[in-house]
């Protein structure tokens, strides 16, 4: 599986291409993704991993229509981001954006769906850490549900990373 790590840094998942704005060991190419067209060819790869990279860029839909454009159809997006109840999400001041459970929504049914093309969501969800606050989060999460969690007690009962995973539809 032809796989694309953007923002790998110097941990590129192994037998992947990595893509990162600074030249680590290991990265493939050196690129700013706010830069468009990124240097790469139309509908290239099965899989695109970012982590902890979407909250940095400029402009989150064109991001997104360039993933959209390198990806084959039916390739697997992973989106790992600091959910916006997360302490880190704030804590970083070079983070743009803070996302939350639903963030993909415009991408798969949305009005931004004819601009970017089209994805399929797989996952949504919300990792918590390790204290009694996060415990209290995530019995919340998972007896109330993720929605009702997120709307009613997301900043009393913080969650830590948001895991989205969707599919390219062409």
């Amino acid at each position: 599986m032809k796989t694309l790590d953007i923002g790998c840094g110097d941990k590129k998942e192994s037998g992947s291409t990595g893509m990162d704005i600074f030249g680590y060991p290991g990265v493939d190419i050196v690129h700013n993704v706010n830069q468009t067209p990124w240097p790469l060819e139309d509908n290239q790869f099965e899989r695109v991993i970012c982590q902890h990279v979407i909250e940095h860029v400029d402009n989150v839909v064109e991001f997104m229509r360039e993933i959209h454009r390198i990806s084959k159809p039916g390739a697997v997006i992973e989106i790992t981001t600091p959910h916006f109840s997360s302490i880190n999400s704030w804590s970083d001041p070079t983070h743009k954006a803070h996302f939350s459970l639903q963030w993909y929504k415009v991408f798969t049914q949305g009005y931004l769906v004819p601009q970017v093309g089209r994805y399929q969501i797989v996952k949504s969800e919300v990792s918590f850490g390790k204290s009694i606050s996060s415990k209290w989060g995530q019995l919340i999460y998972k007896m109330r549900g993720p929605e009702k969690w997120e709307k009613n007690s997301a900043f009393r009962y913080p969650g830590m990373d948001l895991e989205t995973h969707l599919t390219v539809e062409k």
